[in-house]
C-alpha cells in the first residue's frame, strides 16, 4: 500500500482518474506470449480485496462481507479516497463485455460532479488503456453511480481530460438494490474518445468522498470480462 501526502492529493487523483497504471511501479503488461483464457477473467471479492491499493486522502475501507447470502466486496468512503486496482492486459476481442453487480447505501446530495470539489461517487468502476509509451499516455473510462448527473450522461473528469465519466445509475431511485451492469468496453471508448479500444491495460474500483467530505458504502460482486453480453445474475 502506498500513501501520498495531502499536498500531492490533487495530482494523484488526477493520475488515478487518467488510469490506475499511471501510478504503478514495476511491470504492467503480461510477459511475451502470455494469454488469459476467458474463464480466468472472473474476479471474486476476495481476489479484488487482494489487489493493489492506492491511497490519496485517507483510506477507503474495503472488506469482504456476506450480503443477501452472497459474498461481496464492501467499500466505505468515510470522507476518504483510495482504490483497488489491477494492472493487467485484457484482450477485448476475446472478452469485450465488462459485467458486474453493485449496490450503494446512498448518494452524495448536492454535488456538482463536473467540478473538482464534487468529484466523489458512492461507487465507480474504471478501465484504462495505454495510448503511448509515456506514463501519462493513458485513457480511462469511469463507470459511475452518479448522485446528480443523469443516467446515460458522460463528461470529462474534472482533474484530467484523459478520463471520461459515464453515469450508469443516478440518484437514489435504486439505492439499496443490487443492480446488474454489462458494458461493451470497446464501444464505450469509441463513444467517449472517438476510437474503439481493442484491449485494456488496467481495471479498478472504488468508493470515494474526500473532495466534498461525504460518506457512502458500496458493494461489488460478479465482476468479470465475458464474451457474452448476458448480464450477471445479481443477488
Amino acid at each position: 500500500m502506498t500513501r501520498f501526502p495531502l499536498s500531492a492529493r490533487r495530482l494523484m487523483l488526477a493520475a488515478l482518474a487518467a488510469g490506475p497504471i499511471l501510478l504503478g511501479a514495476g511491470p504492467v503488461f503480461p510477459t511475451a506470449g502470455q494469454a488469459f483464457a476467458a474463464d480466468d477473467l472472473h474476479f471474486s471479492p476476495n481476489e479484488i480485496r487482494g489487489w493493489s491499493t492506492r491511497v490519496f486522502a485517507g483510506e477507503t475501507e474495503y472488506r469482504v462481507v456476506d450480503l443477501d447470502g452472497t459474498r461481496a466486496l464492501q467499500a466505505r468512503a468515510r470522507q476518504r479516497a483510495s482504490a483497488k486496482y489491477l494492472e493487467r492486459e485484457i484482450d477485448l476481442g476475446e472478452t469485450p463485455y465488462l459485467q458486474w453487480c453493485w449496490r450503494v447505501s446512498g448518494v452524495h446530495e448536492g454535488l456538482d460532479e463536473t467540478k473538482k470539489s464534487g468529484d466523489d461517487y458512492p461507487a465507480r468502476v474504471y478501465v484504462a488503456r495505454k495510448t503511448g509509451l509515456l506514463p501519462w499516455q493513458v485513457e480511462s473510462v469511469n463507470y459511475v453511480w452518479a448522485s446528480s448527473q443523469p443516467a446515460g450522461s458522460a463528461w470529462p473528469n474534472a482533474f484530467t481530460s484523459r478520463a471520461r465519466l459515464l453515469a450508469l445509475q443516478s440518484g437514489d431511485a435504486r439505492v439499496g438494490e443490487w443492480v446488474a451492469e454489462v458494458r461493451d468496453v470497446g464501444a464505450d471508448y469509441r463513444r467517449l474518445f472517438g476510437e474503439r479500444a481493442t484491449r485494456i491495460d488496467g481495471l479498478a474500483l472504488m468508493s470515494d468522498g474526500d473532495n466534498a467530505g461525504v460518506d457512502a458504502t458500496a458493494w461489488f460482486t460478479h465482476l468479470a470480462f465475458s464474451a457474452s453480453p448476458t448480464p450477471p445474475a445479481c443477488p
